[in-house]
């Protein structure tokens, strides 16, 4: 059984002030529980056991248990896609203005997980920046920021990569 963690508003408070002045090791790992990822794929992120870290953060109260899973297949890229979309497509027909903010919620939250994914902590202020956008214009700014931070810490492979994603103009 797989475990999905979130931060709890201490959490988002200490990743945003530092208040209580986690060990680095702690703070990486707080930064990287999403509400998305099970506590076996922060695994890999956070460079070994994540079980340790995470009780750590869950008894000091950072984050709290979202979900509970049952032991899933491996999830193919192509088949989220597929399936996200289809479920765009069938809601879309109540209005264009929730579409748009549906679309507009989950390029925000694929930004923000791949800078994660990528940059770990080094990212740290730039996805919580993307994570506070609010408008299309807040998150194109902030995607042509996170490309330039990726080619400055990853590379250009990295950058036009995360470009091409999030179909931004190539950089110069």
């Amino acid at each position: 059984m797989s475990t999905v963690y979130r931060k709890t508003a201490k959490g988002v408070t200490e990743i945003e002030t530092r208040a209580h002045r986690l060990m680095p090791r702690l703070r990486g790992v707080l930064i990287l529980v999403d509400g998305k990822r099970s506590d076996e794929e922060l695994g890999p992120l956070v460079g070994g056991d994540a079980a340790a870290p995470l009780a750590s953060l869950h008894n000091d109260g950072f984050i709290e248990v979202l979900a509970t899973l049952a032991d899933r297949p491996a999830e193919r890229p192509h088949d989220r896609g597929v399936s996200e979309r289809g479920v765009e497509r069938r809601a879309s027909g109540s209005s264009d203005a929730a579409s748009s903010l549906r679309a507009f919620e989950t390029l925000r939250r694929d930004a923000v997980r791949s800078v994660n994914d990528q940059l770990g902590p080094a990212g740290e202020t730039v996805a919580l920046e993307l994570e506070r956008a609010k408008t299309p214009a807040d998150l194109q700014r902030l995607l042509l920021l996170s490309v330039q931070v990726l080619r400055d810490f990853r590379g250009v492979a990295a950058a036009e990569a995360f470009a091409a994603r999030f179909t931004l103009p190539p950089q110069a």
